[in-house]
């Protein structure tokens, strides 16, 4: 979206800013607007250029007095930075944008200091909001994703139908409602860990498919065609070991790799930090296991029947049915670091640098069964491999969601000094108590607005995450244009909640 200059104004001349009457809705005490009794005023922001860019210059003034966000005038709380021509009444006055953000992502510090982060310009009390409805994602990437649901649910049909004519349709029917068991409680602990920032219901479920179609898929294919070429060459398999510890390890967590990489590119917006990739890790793997679970499920029970069923059903959707999601979260964390530190090209390193602990961890998991030769032996190894492994994964997961908290409130803080958020409303925002009694009170109020209040802390969390991403050098007009379109949706969002 371009902005006008002010030379489009009828009332400037040589680009300068026009001067006129004081400005309107002003707080007692606020400044006026300069005027041919005053000598013109310096801005803190050269005029737009036709890309609606602006460049930033030195402030010649003192930062204006934040606007309460609560403050009743008649207005929607708040001031979003993106602005336009005002529309109110007796106005024709324009005003050149003032973004949250004006600075460099650090100032370079002294010798032995640390760095300074560039804090929030103060939030103009005077704009008019550009945006009056709230943004919603482009109708291209939406056709998109699901396109790629529907295929992706073809295909996991066509694995079923697959199943079905080599192992009946009885077993995989029993095993496909078997498979359900452990997938619910995978599914119901990573929305458990995905409270604080939700992600899109679309990407969730193109990822859940990814798991249980296409990289199952791949690791069939892969895995036939390996068997294939170990009978020609020495005229027999590849070996039991060979295929439980080098070849499923390699070949599965690429699959579900690639799923995690192609929705960091596809859902860039979205896709904030280490916590969104360990979620999306997670629910690809969920989705790998259920199929892998149908399969494993339908073959113990045509070869051992309901004794065999019992044993596979134990080991692997009692003991450990976050197998697959603990090897998995190691490439999502990599990508979930690489969405603050590294450039889009820059995220294949990571990439590359996740797979190794996934692959690493998946190898030991199924190598390690084949050193065991009694009951004795395997629940040994585990309470000293299998039970430690899995609470390192649920320490990290839990430490980084606690990073992500302090996170949020540390970003909210900053806006919260610039007039953008009260700082009662960062407490309510950016904990769990806050929250908690937030929705209780948006409950009470008329229409029931706890799903407002909701969305109110959802969109002030991704306000938080943009900025980190601002202030770590990655200060692309994406993240610029989508801190103001959130600037937008939570002012939005708080003049529903006080409205009637």
């Amino acid at each position: 979206m371009t902005y006008p200059t002010p030379r489009d104004d009828p009332n400037s001349s040589h680009g300068r800013l026009p001067s006129g009457p004081p400005i309107l809705n002003a707080p007692p005490g606020a400044p006026s607007a300069p005027n041919s009794a005053q000598p013109e005023q310096q801005h803190a922001y050269a005029a737009p250029d036709r890309s609606g860019q602006q460049a930033p210059l030195a402030p010649q003034e003192p930062p204006l007095t934040p606007r309460d966000p609560y403050a009743t005038d008649g207005r929607a709380p708040g001031a979003d930075a993106q602005n336009a021509p005002s529309s109110a009444p007796n106005s024709g006055r324009y005003y050149p944008p003032q973004p949250v953000y004006g600075g460099p992502g650090f100032t370079q510090p002294a010798r032995d200091a640390q760095p300074q982060y560039a804090q929030p310009a103060k939030a103009p009390y005077f704009v008019q909001p550009v945006w009056s409805q709230r943004v919603k994602p482009s109708s291209v990437m939406a056709v998109l994703a699901l396109s790629a649901i529907a295929v992706l649910g073809l295909l996991l049909g066509g694995l079923i139908i697959y199943f079905v004519s080599q192992l009946g349709a009885m077993a995989v029917g029993l095993s496909f409602f078997g498979a359900l068991i452990p997938l619910a409680v995978v599914l119901a602990a990573v929305a458990w860990v995905d409270r604080w920032e939700p992600e899109p219901r679309l990407a969730l479920v193109f990822s859940f498919l990814w798991g249980a179609a296409a990289a199952a898929s791949m690791a069939l294919l892969v895995g036939l065609g390996v068997e294939v070429a170990a009978y020609l060459a020495t005229g027999s398999g590849p070996g039991a070991f060979f295929s439980a510890a080098i070849q499923a390890p390699i070949v599965e967590e690429i699959a579900k790799g690639l799923g995690i990489l192609i929705v960091f590119y596809a859902a860039r917006r979205h896709f904030d930090g280490p916590l969104d990739g360990m979620v999306y890790a997670a629910v690809i793997a969920a989705g790998f296991a259920f199929t892998e679970n149908i399969l494993y499920f339908a073959q113990a029970l045509w070869d051992g029947g309901f004794s065999g069923l019992s044993v596979t059903f134990v080991l692997r959707a009692v003991l450990s049915p976050f197998a697959h999601v603990m090897f998995t979260t190691m490439t999502g964390l990599a990508l979930g670091f690489a969405a603050r530190r590294s450039t889009s090209l820059g995220a294949l390193l990571y990439f590359l640098v996740g797979l190794v602990p996934a692959i690493l961890l998946h190898a030991l998991w199924n190598g390690a069964l084949f050193f065991i030769d009694s009951l004795g032996s395997y629940i040994v190894y585990y309470l000293l491999v299998q039970v430690p492994l899995f609470a390192g994964a649920v320490t990290l997961t839990v430490l980084v969601r606690r990073h992500e908290i302090k996170l949020t409130q540390a970003r909210l803080n900053e806006y919260a000094a610039a007039g953008w958020f009260t700082p009662a409303e960062v407490t309510m925002l950016a904990t769990w108590s806050g929250r908690r009694r937030a929705r209780a009170w948006a409950a009470t109020l008329p229409g029931d607005k706890g799903k407002v209040m909701r969305q109110f802390a959802r969109d002030a969390t991704r306000l938080a995450y943009t900025r980190q991403r601002i202030i770590t050098g990655r200060n692309h007009l994406v993240n610029r244009r989508t801190e103001q379109e959130l600037l937008a949706a939570v002012t939005t969002d708080r003049a529903v909640l006080l409205g009637p």
